[in-house]
């Protein structure tokens, strides 16, 4: 039991090495209440070490700790076969990295291991950086991923973790550890796949746009319109990347419910394009929560425009010369104010979504509160934007003046996505399918002629 207004001392704990990394662990292992020794080649260089650790040869180092973790990059790796004798037995927890994946044949953790046999090897604490023990080691730096062959060496690791007030998540055997060497030289791997989505799906609206308007008006009407690329242009392919990707987001859902229909079955994998493309579904979102911002960001600085604000002055100019007025079109005005209602609408249900699938706010919901909102919600939040992309056009489907070139124009061909995904869900919806889908994802299963007769053999 602690004295009290005393320190509780944890044990020590060795540290090879006395870098950055080395550091910010020894600080934070001292601040947790341990004692920490470095083992350093010049002993005598205590500058850089936290204050109140020690610093000693490395052979002198080894023998006061059980645990000593290896923070030196593999290139030094040979100097520890002459200590041997020293680290037998001991708990090694290598925390290094590689400069780039696949570097060398053998993960470090391994070669760390054959060159000291007679030592427990536990990969750790690599994916955790030196800034993030600094700074206390929040949210994605708080989780330490670990692996070993020997449990006992393995349980030392986790118990140091959690009194540095980290989690611990075991990986396996030493095997894995290439794997979670990799880790922190991944960049965004879940985003790969949306990120190319998105970089897809706004170039092929850009420069679709970029044909229908700026090249037609230069070609039939000889109008040099190049400055509307940076606004006008940027601000009609926003919304229409937001709501193709609010809809990929749903598709997968409603093709994933009509396999399982066609199957009898949720026994069975989805393909492999599908399963990836569900596990994207969140990162989809996020992006088009991305676009639909730069979208409103772009509407609200279009009055100050300079084209804008000359078109007007000359309008309202000509309009005093002439001394004429333009009527009042209630038509009109019930839809500009109905399509920016609903825009209005769209967007803030937009942000709910992106707001709920944060970490801090996803983990405070149950798992039906969080289906709702990202579910019903979201569904919700697609009819809204749709409708306001429909109201957008609303007196201009059958106008052939619409159709430059023989082309819809980009809001027409961004509804086909979003339209077939509310049909698909609409049609889910139905009570008999719906019933039908339920019973499938409760475990029930379609007989077929294969099931009939297994279970006529088993009676």
């Amino acid at each position: 039991m602690t004295p009290l207004g005393g320190e509780r001392k944890q044990g020590t704990v060795c540290i090879f090495g006395t870098g950055d990394f080395g550091r910010s662990l020894g600080l934070r292992l001292l601040q947790a209440g341990y004692e920490v020794v470095f083992g350093s080649r010049d002993p005598k260089n205590t500058s850089l070490v936290p204050q109140g650790s020690k610093v000693m040869i490395h052979t002198e180092a080894a023998q006061m700790a059980q645990v000593i973790f290896i923070a030196i990059q593999r290139d030094h790796y040979q100097f520890l076969t002459s200590l041997t004798s020293s680290l037998e037995g001991k708990v090694l927890v290598d925390v290094s990295n590689n400069l780039k994946m696949g570097q060398y044949p053998q993960s470090n953790a391994e070669y760390l291991s054959s060159l000291v046999p007679g030592a427990s090897v536990v990969k750790g604490f690599n994916t955790v950086s030196a800034w993030a023990l600094q700074s206390g080691a929040l949210d994605a730096s708080r989780q330490v991923l670990l692996c070993g062959d020997e449990p006992k060496a393995k349980q030392a690791v986790v118990d140091i973790a959690h009194s540095l007030g980290l989690t611990a998540q075991d990986r396996g055997s030493l095997r894995a550890a290439g794997e979670l060497e990799d880790i922190p030289l991944q960049l965004f791997p879940l985003w790969r796949l949306p990120l190319w989505v998105a970089a897809g799906i706004t170039a092929f609206f850009f420069f679709y746009l970029l044909v229908r308007d700026v090249i037609y008006a230069y070609v039939e009407k000889d109008q040099d319109i190049s400055y509307r690329i940076m606004i006008t242009l940027a601000n009609k392919v926003f919304p229409i990347v937001a709501l193709v990707m609010l809809s990929l987001c749903y598709l997968p859902g409603a093709l994933a419910a009509i396999l399982q229909l066609y199957r009898g079955t949720k026994y069975k994998r989805f393909p492999d394009w599908l399963d990836r493309w569900m596990l994207s579904r969140k990162q989809l979102g996020l992006l088009a929560l991305f676009f639909a911002i730069l979208h409103v960001i772009y509407t609200f600085i279009i009055s100050i425009r300079y084209n804008v604000i000359h078109t007007r002055d000359t309008e309202v100019i000509k309009q005093i010369k002439d001394n004429q007025s333009e009527p009042f079109d209630n038509a009109e005005a019930w839809a500009t104010d109905s399509f920016l209602s609903l825009g209005v609408l769209g967007f803030s249900m937009f942000l709910l979504l992106g707001i709920t699938s944060l970490p801090s706010v996803s983990n405070t919901l149950n798992w039906r509160e969080f289906r709702f909102v990202q579910s019903k919600l979201g569904y919700l939040t697609l009819v809204l934007c749709t409708t306001h992309c429909l109201l957008y056009g609303w007196n201009k489907f059958l106008k052939p003046s619409t159709y430059k070139w023989f082309t819809p124009p980009g809001f027409m061909l961004c509804l086909v996505l979003p339209c077939v995904v509310l049909v698909l869900k609409l049609l889910l919806s139905i009570p008999c399918v719906d019933s039908r889908l339920t019973r499938i994802r409760n475990g029930w299963e379609r007989p077929t002629r294969s099931r009939s007769m297994e279970r006529g053999t088993a009676l």
